[in-house]
């Protein structure tokens, strides 16, 4: 995208309160408050992603910048951090929201049930019933989007995308055999170290590492890392894990073939999260669905080099589908 474009979209950070907890949302486009918004010229159509582990929404900025510029920013682009995995600026206000009078507290929030709850939660209290939603899940984030369809299956969603899906077998893939030790086995060791590490770390030298690492990934953003790099939040980004690798075991085909036509697969040709093989075997197992193998050898951290290639691919199925949506 070229770089005076991008600059030229305006992207609003909010904190607000969902599920009990705050939480960050990211936003592309004019329109921050749907629900109160009563304009003849509010758009009738959500494009809403949900982020991998850790949730970092600040790594998926140019990705929706990307999206919404190529959707001609008729649609708004929102992205959805983790509870706990962002923590506001001390000068940040939270809003308040009017959440659903009826919604039951969300036990264990920071776990992947309670994850998949915040979610659902946010959708019901801050996006109209009459909004259409498209849900882009990347990683974990796509095993959430079937769980949404699952138990929320009132949410207008009119499709959805599944980006380098982790939605089965987590701890067999070459990376979780090596991740399930540390995160289920080490955690607290982990937990120690990143308390005595951070916390009596410079925020001078924080900022400066965080722009190192910003640099190497080549990835430019408006927002800070200085929120995310918090104990708290790395704790709860590993614990989550942890529980990704326990439960993230067999793939749901109930919800698959419920929902196949709202469903695209897209798979890396290299990712050791969920390699080749898952691929062939969804693709074996559901024949007629839109099931993805990649074509640009694009790695499963697809944020940091390549949103772009992703964001093109998900634009030109909206347009070639605008008219059925």
């Amino acid at each position: 995208m070229d770089s005076k474009i991008e600059e030229e979209i305006i992207v609003h950070e909010e904190f607000l309160q969902c599920g009990g907890v705050e939480t960050q949302v990211v936003k592309c486009g004019p329109w921050t408050d749907l629900v109160n918004d009563q304009n003849v010229n509010r758009p009738k159509m959500l494009i809403f992603i949900i982020t991998g582990n850790p949730g970092f929404s600040v790594f998926y900025v140019p990705f929706a910048k990307a999206l919404y510029s190529l959707m001609h920013r008729r649609f708004p682009v929102w992205v959805i951090a983790h509870a706990g995995h962002v923590l506001a600026p001390k000068d940040k206000k939270i809003l308040t929201t009017s959440e659903d009078p009826n919604a039951q507290e969300i036990k264990d929030i920071y776990g992947l049930r309670g994850q998949i709850e915040h979610k659902i939660a946010f959708l019901r209290s801050q996006v109209p019933k009459d909004v259409k939603l498209i849900l882009i899940g990347h990683s974990v984030g796509s095993y959430m989007v079937l769980q949404i369809l699952k138990h929320a299956p009132e949410l207008p969603v009119i499709h959805t995308f599944l980006l380098f899906p982790t939605i089965e077998r987590m701890a067999e893939s070459p990376t979780g055999r090596i991740a399930t030790p540390l995160l289920c086995w080490f955690r607290y060791a982990l937990y120690v170290t990143d308390y005595l590490l951070l916390t009596p770390c410079p925020d001078i030298v924080k900022s400066w590492l965080i722009n190192i690492v910003l640099r190497v990934i080549n990835l430019k953003t408006e927002l800070t890392l200085m929120n995310v790099i918090q104990p708290f939040c790395l704790a709860n980004a590993a614990y989550l894990g942890a529980q990704e690798m326990m439960t993230i075991v067999k793939r749901d085909d109930d919800i698959i073939k419920e929902h196949l036509s709202k469903l695209t697969f897209y798979y890396g040709t290299s990712d050791s999260w969920c390699p080749t093989k898952y691929y062939e075997d969804i693709k074996k197992d559901f024949p007629e669905g839109d099931i993805r193998l990649c074509e640009k050898n694009i790695p499963h951290a697809f944020v940091f080099r390549f949103s772009q290639d992703i964001a093109d691919m998900i634009a030109t199925w909206v347009k070639d589908n605008l008219s059925k949506i």
